[in-house]
């Protein structure tokens, strides 16, 4: 019996439950195909897909958030679709391929983890394994750039919050950070003195610079205190709603929606709803 046609093993690819990453990049080759592919994916290219890859990365922390592990290898695929995405584009252009983007993350995993692929102790706690990493990486920096700055490296494309925090940790490893919170409360009290003002006497344009610094040191605070910026706003949005929602529901049972409402009655009910939950978690 003749071997099949290449096409026809690429068509028993795609329709293979079983056939793994192989079957992935088939896909997304055939989306992308000139001549038989899909429009929309044939006319994406990097900066368009960006957006995209956010979104998919924003989702996963979203399933996790909410513990929703049935949901989680879908939001999981549709992120290393993302990957494979631009490796397609990549190679599309001739620049590099999946497998260069694998042997990139391989080479990195085991160059920064010599107390398990090299001959380092295994015997450090996890604090001093972030430190040897951060380590390693401004070592990386290093050796691409004789020039490389302090702050070179962090991400432009990060949520703000993150990104802030970011920055504040490389400026922290060589001292340039404030020795505790006391001096950061000050600093936050001291921007929204300088916000205040550029409400009632400034641009908008100073206003919004303003209100940038004075995230910027919430972002600060939030890091001397050991929590993640982004996961605390994350659950004050999500408090948000809940607390919301309630109100909805309240008003909906006595026949109006909030557009039939006022601010000092969803104002009390969002009273309530605070009650609610403080009771339900003292139970």
């Amino acid at each position: 019996m003749p071997l099949p046609h290449s096409d026809d093993a690429a068509n028993q690819l795609v329709r293979d439950p079983d056939g793994g990453i192989d079957r992935l990049l088939e896909i997304m080759r055939r989306l992308r195909d000139p001549v038989s592919g899909c429009p929309w994916d044939i006319e994406q290219d990097f900066a368009s897909i960006v957006p995209y890859t956010i979104e998919e990365a924003h989702e996963v922390a979203d399933a996790i958030e909410r513990q929703a592990w049935d949901e989680l290898p879908g939001e999981l695929g549709d992120l290393l679709l993302q990957v494979v995405f631009h490796a397609q584009m990549a190679t599309d252009r001739g620049m590099f391929g999946f497998q260069d983007v694998v042997r990139a993350i391989s080479d990195k995993m085991v160059a920064r983890h010599p107390h398990v692929f090299g001959s380092e102790s295994r015997d450090k706690t996890p604090e001093q394994q972030t430190v040897d990493w951060e380590k390693i990486k401004a070592a990386e920096r290093g050796k691409l750039d004789i020039r490389a700055r302090v702050l070179d490296g962090v991400a432009l494309g990060l949520p703000g919050l993150t990104r802030a925090v970011k920055l504040q940790k490389r400026a922290a490893r060589v001292g340039f950070d404030w020795p505790s919170t006391d001096e950061v409360v000050a600093k936050i009290a001291e921007e929204a003195a300088e916000l205040v003002e550029a409400r009632d006497q400034f641009t908008q344009a100073e206003i919004t610079e303003e209100i940038g610094d004075l995230l910027f040191v919430m972002a600060n605070l939030a890091r001397h205190l050991d929590v993640d910026p982004e996961a605390a706003l994350r659950a004050a949005n999500a408090k948000f709603s809940r607390r919301f929602g309630r109100i909805e529901d309240w008003l909906a049972e006595a026949g109006k929606a909030p557009t039939d409402s006022d601010l000092a009655e969803m104002d009390a009910l969002w009273n309530l709803a605070k009650a609610e939950e403080k009771a339900a978690k003292a139970r």
